[in-house]
């Protein structure tokens, strides 16, 4: 089943007092959403106890939660000891996730540095090999590992590499940030012909089956000649992308990823504008 929800925390979860993160599940839930995702992007510092404190606080609201990993993973990195770091920090929110009792993890694949293009690719690419097998080694092959679409020209993860990562092994599939693929395209994003081709590309690449339930984040991104620079709310009208399009093409292909809200500070009001419009379709 197609779920939304929100990023993190809106401000309106602060304005009305709440502090912790189990008191989300049911902030989330009061706004008539189905997921959260927790972001441990500057590292994860948490004990064991409160992650299963919020896994509980969610079961009990009926709220699916996934997690963002570190956002300095770089598997393009040349030095193997930077890339052992990477793998750490994917493996670490993994654990934390099954505490949680949540099924995705979102992870950025890498940056370009000085290498070629098609060099840091074939690099990260040859990394997430080995993270196919820690993944095994350590039994979170029941989870979906999640590469990103960057917004930024200097980072790995256009639509075409994420799914070349994806075919490595069934345990990845695309998360696919619309707001960072229409900021490093320039705009591309506009029709409801212009996100079906793009789900279209997934489907022959991956298969039906792997693409049926993918990851969206998805918000409005101010972009400029280099891609993203910063997420913006849908109240934003210089920018986009639109939710509306992508809505039809889902429907029309018969998706149902799980959707998450990156807008700044209106995440879950953002996430539920999404779900009206969905199921405002016919």
């Amino acid at each position: 089943m197609i779920k939304f929800g929100p990023s993190g925390n809106s401000l309106s979860f602060y304005e009305k007092g709440y502090k912790h993160t189990e008191q989300a599940a049911k902030y989330v839930k009061d706004f008539g959403l189905d997921c959260f995702e927790y972001s441990f992007g500057r590292g994860v510092n948490m004990s064991e106890g409160k992650a299963v404190s919020i896994g509980e606080a969610f079961a009990a609201q009926d709220v699916e939660i996934s997690v963002h990993a570190p956002y300095f993973i770089n598997f393009a990195n040349p030095s193997d000891e930077a890339a052992q770091k990477s793998f750490g920090y994917v493996l670490e929110s993994a654990k934390f996730l099954k505490l949680f009792g949540g099924g995705r993890l979102v992870f950025h694949p890498a940056a370009q540095g000085k290498a070629s293009r098609e060099a840091a690719v074939a690099l990260t690419e040859e990394r997430l090999k080995v993270l196919r097998d820690y993944i095994y080694l350590n039994g979170y092959e029941d989870i979906m590992f999640c590469p990103e679409v960057m917004g930024k020209l200097a980072q790995i993860g256009t639509l075409e590499e994420v799914v070349r990562l994806c075919k490595i092994d069934r345990v990845f599939t695309p998360c696919v940030d619309f707001g960072h693929l229409n900021s490093r395209e320039g705009g591309s994003l506009r029709t409801a012909a212009d996100y079906r081709a793009r789900l279209e590309y997934m489907i022959s690449e991956l298969g039906y089956d792997r693409v049926k339930n993918f990851h969206v984040h998805f918000s409005k991104i101010m972009y400029g000649g280099k891609g993203e620079i910063k997420h913006l709310t849908f109240a934003d009208t210089q920018y986009g992308p639109e939710f509306l399009p992508l809505a039809s093409a889902l429907k029309e292909l018969r998706l149902e990823p799980y959707i998450v809200s990156e807008s700044d500070g209106t995440q879950a009001e953002d996430a539920r504008a999404m779900k009206d419009m969905y199921y405002a379709l016919q």
